[in-house]
């Protein structure tokens, strides 16, 4: 992809800079591979009930969220909603309230695939809310952990990985093929090239918001490996393995749906579902 000349800064909206639309402040929720308590998600609901239009919407990107909260004159959540949402547990990092953009397998751990993919992402995790400069990643920017079974095949944007088996998986770098680390290693590769394109992009309204819109390569593009190019559809809805795959309805989740689920964790798709694991 050729350089993209952009105009202005990205403005996705998160819980600290939540976006003013017409029936008031839109806020999206970064939920990091889609892994979600109910506790925290009840704990959302309740807070788009008392604050909001009393639901919860799913996005393409496995976010939450939540709309016509409550503004300031300044265009920022109140200070009661805002202190809702943290209590939540959703915002670690006021800071790092939009980088936290991470796809991830939804079954992955649960059934199927290469490898269970659930350290990695919180390992990642770890590394993006400690790391003051990643803060400064734009909204848009997306990592893809693909546990093997291809079905994020069509979501590679910036940086990512594919498991190659249960120790070892290939990066993913834009458009190209990165090199091949073990699995233990993969979130600190992640993060420093995650550092390698804030480098590269510069700063000012026209900086670059994806890896493919940079004028050079971030890395050398490598040849794919045997296994690592695989590409499966989206999670079908109903019963699949690991668990149950519902669609969350375009009006979004109310709290009484959700207080109907008992699996601890839940896991939010790419595909605006929900994936219920199965109770052991």
């Amino acid at each position: 992809m050729s350089q993209t000349s952009r105009t202005r800064p990205d403005r996705c909206p998160g819980i600290v800079h939540p976006w003013p639309a017409d029936d008031g402040g839109l806020v999206r929720v970064r939920v990091p591979g889609g892994q979600v308590s109910r506790a925290a998600l009840t704990g959302l609901a309740r807070v788009a009930e008392e604050y909001g239009d009393g639901r919860v919407r799913v996005t393409g990107r496995a976010n939450l969220q939540v709309r016509a909260m409550p503004l300031t004159a300044g265009g920022v959540l109140a200070g009661d909603a805002l202190a809702a949402l943290e209590a939540t547990g959703l915002l670690p990092s006021r800071a790092h309230d939009r980088v936290r953009n991470v796809l991830a397998s939804p079954q992955t751990g649960l059934a199927g695939g290469r490898a269970d993919l659930r350290p990695v992402l919180a390992d990642l995790d770890a590394l993006l809310l400690g790391d003051a400069t990643l803060a400064g990643l734009p909204g848009r920017f997306l990592f893809t952990l693909d546990d093997g079974r291809g079905d994020l095949a069509d979501k590679h944007l910036d940086l990512g990985l594919v498991a190659l088996d249960a120790t070892t998986a290939q990066l993913r770098v834009g458009e190209h093929w990165g090199d091949v680390v073990p699995l233990t290693a993969a979130p600190a590769a992640l993060a420093a090239l995650a550092r390698e394109f804030l480098a590269a992009r510069g700063t000012g309204p026209d900086a670059p918001w994806h890896v493919p819109e940079l004028g050079d390569p971030l890395a050398a593009p490598r040849p794919a490996s045997p296994g690592a190019a695989v590409a499966t559809g989206p999670l079908p809805l109903g019963p699949v393995a690991g668990g149950t795959h519902v669609a969350c309805p375009d009006e979004g989740l109310d709290l009484a749906t959700i207080a109907g689920w008992t699996a601890a964790t839940v896991v939010v798709t790419p595909w605006h579902g929900v994936l219920i694991p199965e109770e052991n």
